[in-house]
């Protein structure tokens, strides 16, 4: 595979790439390298090869001589300016990989002496969570269920649940029903790794499966039914889908447009806390999150919606210079 073939296709239009003659003796090494003496696989060789002909040119277009010229500023223009052209970050990961393979290989044959690419952070990809409902959207989602069917109990129950007590999908689908006590108002949950916790089930969830436990639950119950606390119409613990099916229909049904999940839920339970003045640690264990930064993310959606409300309505936020 020669280097100065030309990328047939970048990830964003149809812009072809020629690869400066500076920087071919080493990248044809490099590829041969790969393929030859590491065994990668014929299309991983080709993406290894698009990657550093886009990077070569933009390093190029920089006055960099070749790839003994590299320096830390350069590779990271290279990469700000494809995070403006919005790739993904999995994509710039990529890329840079291979740029990292690449300097490993030129200090390994005694061309360079340093990795440029050693004190280059990795893109961070910043974690999107599922839409989270306004506390309005929720009371309109959880009044949704039909209270004179017994499945609408069932289902008013379950969401009750998720939303009160921050559960995930998982867990409400396996939860047997010797594990709430509406009475002293929590549940015995367990989690990820099997790991049990305690969580709260407040007045409106209490309400809703003591409703469920009287006039809907007995008309599910079947021959073979166990001891879970939500059943199917089949007499069976409720799936994990239908549950997702549920979540669905019902946000139709009440008019929200965002796209809800049963995941949605448990954020929504996060965030409404965190926003009422609740102790971060207190939610972390509420969540059965092992680690505190996973809870976090929380907050900076919190602060981020200030900053929007800040911005959108403050007076002095909207004046010009």
């Amino acid at each position: 595979m020669g280097a100065k073939s030309k990328v047939k296709r970048r990830e964003k239009g149809e812009v072809r790439l020629e690869l400066p003659p500076s920087f071919e003796a080493e990248l044809s090494g490099f590829l041969a390298w790969v393929q030859l003496e590491k065994g990668l696989a014929k299309n991983t060789v080709q993406s290894y090869e698009n990657d550093l002909i886009q990077c070569a040119q933009h390093l190029h277009s920089q006055g960099v001589s070749g790839w003994q010229a590299v320096e830390l500023v350069n590779l990271s223009k290279w990469l700000a300016s494809m995070s403006e052209d919005e790739y993904a970050v999995a994509s710039l990961a990529r890329k840079l990989s291979a740029v990292r393979m690449l300097a490993k290989y030129l200090v390994g044959e005694g061309i360079m002496t340093e990795d440029f690419t050693e004190l280059l952070p990795n893109p961070k990809k910043r974690r999107r969570l599922p839409d989270c409902l306004t506390i309005e959207e929720m009371e309109r989602f959880l009044s949704a269920p039909d209270l004179t069917r017994p499945l609408g109990k069932r289902d008013r129950a379950l969401f009750e649940l998720m939303y009160g007590s921050g559960l995930r999908v998982s867990e409400i689908c396996m939860l047997p029903m010797t594990s709430v006590d509406c009475e002293e108002g929590y549940a015995r949950v367990y989690g990820k790794g099997s790991k049990e916790r305690i969580v709260p089930v407040g007045k409106h969830a209490a309400t809703a499966i003591r409703n469920y436990l009287h006039g809907g639950r007995p008309q599910l119950v079947k021959e073979g039914t166990g001891g879970e606390l939500f059943l199917s119409i089949r007499g069976k613990a409720i799936s994990r889908k239908m549950v997702w099916v549920l979540v669905k229909d019902y946000a139709r049904k009440a008019g929200i447009e965002k796209n809800l999940s049963p995941h949605g839920l448990r954020h929504s339970f996060a965030t409404h806390l965190l926003m009422g003045g609740a102790d971060i640690r207190a939610v972390q264990e509420m969540l059965g999150h092992a680690d505190i930064g996973t809870t976090q993310v929380y907050t900076q959606v919190e602060v981020e919606r200030l900053l929007d409300e800040h911005a959108n309505f403050h007076p002095m936020a909207q004046k010009s210079d």
